[in-house]
């Protein structure tokens, strides 16, 4: 899982490789990127306790 954020915010936000650091603009995009993905995981994992939780109360 770690593996594919990193790809995805990679593709998304480096453009060049004219430095070996990562400048504002991409340093905010990667930001963004990992706090998107780590928002998304954890309303999936809300979402999936939720159904579990109506599930046990319906068994």
């Amino acid at each position: 899982m770690y593996n594919s954020v990193v790809e995805r915010c990679f593709d998304d936000c480096v453009d060049s490789f004219k430095r070996k650091t990562l400048n504002k603009q991409g340093e905010m995009c990667v930001r963004r990127c990992a706090e998107k993905f780590l928002k998304h995981s954890m309303r999936v994992g809300m979402r999936f306790a939720e159904l579990n939780q109506g599930a046990a109360i319906q068994d």
